[in-house]
Formats: C-alpha cells, structure tokens, sequence
C-alpha cells in the first residue's frame, strides 16, 4: 500500500471519532508538553513499504553527494566550501575548530510531499533538532484500539529516533555503551531559560538510556586545563543545541563559545554534534547540488535521487541558470518574472526566519524586487516552490479538515531514523510551519520491511 491508501483506508476506519480520544495519554506527557503545549495531530502520517526504502536510499544518496562537495568543487578545502555556502570568517574558524573526524550521520530533511512525492525543503545536522522525541508521540497513538488494530493487519512501524539517537551518540563520539559518560546538554544563554524545563525532561530520559546528562547553556561551562566542567561534574560530551548563528548574536558571543571550540579542539571533550555539520546543512549547499553545471559530479544513483527529492535551487548571483526544462535564463531577470514559483531563503538561518515567499499576496511585486536586489551575491538561494498535497486530521467533533504537513526524515549511525511531522490548518492562512505559527505535532509509521501483506 502506499501513502495516499493507507491514509484513506485509515480515515475510514477512524471516522467520527474526536480528537482528544485519538491521542489518548498524549496530553499528560510533562516531557512533550514542556515544549509543545499539547498541541497534537489526531494521527500519524503514513508511508508504504516501497516508499520508506525508496526514501531511505534517497537519502543515503543524497548524503553521499553532500559530503562529497568540499572535496569534488574545493580540492578538500572545508573552508573554502564554508564560505561559498554563505559562512562568515566567525563561523568559517569555529568550523575548523570542531571538526570530526567526518561528518555526523545526524539529521534531518524537511520536506514536503507534493503531487509526485516528498522533497526536501532544507537540511537540518546535528544534536539541536526538532522532533526527536517523536517515539513519544507515536506510542500513545497506538495504544488506540482503532489505530493499534490498523497497524496491526498493516505491518505499520516506527523507528525509535531517541534510542538511536543515543545509539549515535556513542558511536560518533567513540565511548562504549554502558560506560554513562558526562554529557552536558548545552544551549545557548538566550533560548536556555525558555527550553530548560524541555531540557530537564529530556535529560531525564538519557538517565535512563545510559548517558549521565545535564542540562545547562554555554555560559554554565567552566573550561580548565584539565577539561570542561560544569559545577563539578568534568564534562566528557557537551551534546550541542547552540548554533553556529549563535555566533553571530553579538560581538561578545565568540568569546563564550571558543573557549569550548578550543577545549574540543585539544581533545579534552567531545561535542556532539561538531561545528561542521552546520555547512553541509546550509542551503548554499542545496544550491550545489541542484545546479546543473555540477551534474557531472555525481553517480548515476546520486543524481536519480537528486532528481526525486531536490528541488530547484540557486544561489542568488547575478548569472545565467538553467531551468529543468534546460532553458538558459538571466537568475535575478527570472526571479523578478516569477516571484509566485519561487522562495528566498537565507543559507544559514533556522526556523523560518527570514525567508520571503514569493507567491504570499502580502509580497508585492516591489518588495520582491527590493528583496531579490539585496539578496545578489549574499548568503540567499531560491528555491522553486513546493505546493504540498493537504492531509486531512480529525477535530474534536470527530469532523475532518485539511492541514498541509511539514515532514522531518532522520537520519542515524544506522540509517532511516524515523519520522515526526509539523502541521498547520489550511484555514489559518499561514505558509510557514513551526511552533510559533501554532503547528501541531505528530508522529510517521511505515510499512515494515517483513510485514506480510495486509488482509483486506
């Protein structure tokens, strides 16, 4: 079964029934509702056999070409590729600092499922990601005799994304399973007071899963000539929610954050994940591997999943582009002509932040133009937009309303790490999905890869 009949049949079997019975326990998790404020899909969303495996070598491929890209366009030179994807000297020499060995198999795709299927939107790497709870999310949907009884006769099942990514974090940072190395769970001072009691409940569960976790911002740090500590625990990994636009906050923001950089740097503590899992996250980066001048770089298999998955993408600079339909266009010219297919996005920003989306009617003709011009040669691409297919979810009455998902894809040590989904109404009028637009949370099952088929 694919996505689209195994969402029908469910719909089917779950018609009528209201949104607060469907979620069961959800609401009373003290973890999840420290940071999503009982704000809860009435379903997962679904992937069939055939997808999930297809998705999974898409994106083993889509990672081996994005690691392949300082060695392939900058003879090895990380640096030289940090700045082409829009870093600062700042960010570029905190890279360089906190650089492992190779980079983290630690991720997340964002993406939404169009007419053809799902594509990636933006790159997310490292230890600072949404959703990774998201195990949290599923089991008490499951418990739901409807839901339970479908997964069943459907072989529908989840990835633990917390377990691996605990599994993740020992293998990347080389310490054995049951040797509970320190982790100092690490934000930065400004958003520490907001996600402290999310971090507590999180450092909770890591008790429990084999790592001596606390949770603390970078301030709380003391770096000695013997190591990192915090109060007087001697720290072994600092897992890293800051980010590298963290540096930019402030003149006095280097400051806090080398010391640590320069302790990782000795070899005296492990961050996880480190620095330079921000460049190969950046959207310059989807620019490089869309643009048609570097086809010839890739396998046949990385370009079939490029193709699939990625959609069109550049870098803002006042040049000549080639269209899927190979026509040779001026960039900015086709940008100005085009505003309602495309979007302008920041290389290195999170979250929403200023991105522009063309097609919003709040975006005159003018201000696109005011927003392209600045945008040429600075860290900016645009992105061909992607129109996604609306999902229908359950309200407490039990009646259906269409919401459009943002899916988030993980990936571990191990491979496909699960799913989560972010969601918003279609009635609210918003286009870009997050926590403070008032999206809600849920969870992604698939069909299992030794499932039998389903009766009925």
């Amino acid at each position: 079964m694919t996505r689209e009949s195994l969402t029908e049949a469910y719909l089917k079997e779950s018609a009528g029934l209201p949104l607060s019975e469907l979620i069961g326990d959800l609401p009373k998790s003290e973890f999840l509702n420290s940071l999503y404020r009982e704000r809860y899909l009435s379903r997962p969303v679904f992937l069939g056999r055939e997808e999930q495996q297809q998705l999974a070598a898409d994106l083993e491929n889509f990672r081996s070409a994005l690691l392949s890209l300082p060695d392939k366009l900058y003879g090895g030179d990380l640096a030289a590729f940090a700045r082409a994807v829009g870093m600062s000297e700042v960010q570029v020499s905190a890279v360089l600092r906190s650089r492992g060995p190779e980079p983290t198999r630690v991720g997340r795709l964002d993406m939404y499922a169009d007419a053809t299927g799902l594509k990636v939107l933006e790159v997310n790497m490292g230890g600072s990601l949404g959703g990774l709870d998201n195990p949290d999310m599923s089991r008490p949907l499951l418990a739901h005799p409807v839901l339970s009884s479908f997964a069943e006769r459907h072989g529908l099942t989840y990835v633990d994304t917390l377990q691996e990514l605990v599994d993740s974090v020992f293998a990347e940072t080389g310490f054995e399973p049951g040797s509970r190395p320190v982790v100092a769970m690490c934000d930065w001072p400004k958003s520490f007071d907001k996600l402290r009691n999310y971090m507590t409940h999180y450092c909770e569960r890591w008790q429990e899963m084999g790592l001596d976790a606390h949770p603390c911002h970078i301030g709380h740090l003391d770096v000695r000539d013997d190591g990192v500590w915090l109060g007087e625990r001697k720290v072994d990994i600092i897992y890293r929610m800051f980010l590298i636009e963290d540096l930019m906050e402030s003149d006095e923001a280097p400051a806090l954050m080398n010391p640590v950089l320069d302790a990782a740097h000795r070899g005296q503590v492990k961050i996880f994940t480190p620095m330079d899992a921000e460049v190969f996250a950046s959207k310059g980066a989807l620019a490089m591997l869309s643009d048609e001048r570097n086809r010839g770089l890739f396998s046949a298999a990385e370009l079939a999943s490029l193709d699939r998955i990625l959609p069109w993408t550049r870098m803002v600079r006042q040049d000549k582009v080639t269209l899927e339909t190979g026509e040779s266009v001026d960039l900015v010219d086709y940008a100005l002509a085009n505003q309602e297919h495309l979007a302008l996005k920041p290389t290195q920003l999170h979250g929403g932040t200023g991105v522009v989306l063309g097609w919003l009617p709040e975006v005159s003709a003018e201000e696109w133009r005011e927003q392209i011009t600045a945008a040429v040669d600075g860290p900016y691409v645009l992105q061909r937009r992607v129109v996604p297919v609306p999902e229908m979810f359950h309200d407490e009455n039990g009646d259906l309303h269409p919401w459009i998902v943002a899916w988030g894809i993980f990936t571990m040590v191990s491979g496909y790490g699960g799913g989560f989904t972010r969601a918003i109404s279609v009635s609210s009028g918003y286009e870009l999905i997050n926590l403070a637009n008032g999206a809600n949370i849920g969870g992604v099952l698939h069909v299992g890869a030794d499932a039998a088929p389903a009766a009925g």
